[in-house]
């Protein structure tokens, strides 16, 4: 059988743009276009495109992005996601397809991972202080995991598709869906697959870091990306890469955490024990065709830590870069797949 995740046809410890360095010939007009979206920022850079086109394209992208977040967004009342969260039996949910496509692939990637992504652990996070709920004085005890566990879990959500249309299930009332491991990755790929229909060749697009590039800069240069050190500040540069007509996404745990009982907590939590993970990876970058697998993968990849991630990525040829905070520094560690995207 083949590997989803490998096949697929299509914020902490980001990536973002690098000028080009040489141009190789007269530099081509160029549109930014930038925007805000799902609780974070978009930049669009299309190259071939002069200023007589900016209006459309804005407005178009909006509308796009509009349509993304009244698909999924857990902060709009009247959104698909939030009104299927608030659905109370285990009757069929019609949705839009680019919701079940979504949730879809959430689905499969929990498979194939272990459950290291799932897209259902919101009372996890709230139980452990990082959702809306204000942080707990204590660490949770075993009971009160349980109980908030029996609340979670991919087996108990399902898509169905049928020449009628698009449908959701779940076989909990109280499961809860959150796909923001996911959806901002969706977004890059809704946009960058709408440059291409405008016969695009040359852009990037960006939501909040994910990152999806096609063809050169506007220096006919391949696009440059950094992958961000860690550290408290912003900016400071680890890597450079070019990564030909693919997708960028990075996940990180080292800036949204806080500290309870002597002991370090990260709001990544871990499906499988209901917890915040407890390794020392703090920084996953995953080079994917589709944005939305490579931000799923991002978050998954972070869950196992290094030693579980790189067996996972040599598997499945994925291309991934990681951070593992040593006494010394930072560690980097890569899978094969990834060697080839590495400039200076």
């Amino acid at each position: 059988m083949k590997s989803y995740v490998s096949n697929w046809l299509a914020p902490l410890g980001l990536a973002f743009l690098l000028a080009a360095c040489k141009p190789s010939g007269p530099e081509q007009a160029q549109l930014h276009l930038t925007g805000n979206t799902m609780g974070t920022y978009y930049s669009v850079k299309v190259v071939g495109a002069d200023e007589s086109r900016a209006r459309e394209l804005q407005d178009e992208i909006d509308r796009r992005l509009e349509r993304v977040n009244d698909q999924m967004s857990t902060y709009r009342e009247d959104s698909e996601l939030s009104r299927f969260n608030r659905h109370g039996d285990d009757s069929p949910f019609p949705v839009s397809a680019d919701f079940a496509k979504v949730v879809t692939a959430s689905l499969q990637l929990g498979r194939q991972t272990g459950k290291a992504l799932d897209v259902t652990v919101g009372p996890l996070v709230n139980l452990w202080g990082f959702g809306p709920d204000a942080r707990p004085s204590r660490i949770p005890s075993e009971q009160q995991l349980a109980e908030v566990r029996a609340r979670t879990g991919l087996q108990h959500l399902a898509v169905k598709v049928d020449a009628e249309g698009e449908y959701l299930s779940k076989t909990i009332p109280e499961l809860y869906v959150d796909l923001s491991a996911i959806a901002k990755g969706f977004g890059t790929d809704v946009l960058s697959e709408y440059l291409a229909e405008e016969g695009f060749a040359n852009y990037l697009v960006e939501i909040g870091g994910d990152l999806r590039v096609s063809g050169t800069n506007a220096q006919g240069q391949p696009w440059r990306i950094a992958v961000e050190k860690p550290g408290p500040g912003m900016g400071a540069v680890q890597q450079v890469i070019a990564v030909d007509n693919n997708a960028v996404a990075t996940s990180g745990d080292y800036r949204n955490y806080y500290e309870l009982d002597g002991k370090r907590l990260s709001h990544t939590m871990d499906p499988v024990t209901g917890k915040p993970i407890s390794h020392q990876l703090a920084s996953v970058t995953v080079v994917h065709p589709s944005c939305m697998i490579a931000d799923g993968l991002a978050t998954a990849l972070t869950v196992m830590g290094t030693e579980r991630a790189l067996a996972f990525a040599e598997e499945h040829r994925l291309a991934i870069y990681l951070l593992t905070k040593t006494d010394e520094g930072f560690r980097v560690d890569m899978s094969s797949a990834f060697k080839k995207y590495l400039r200076g």
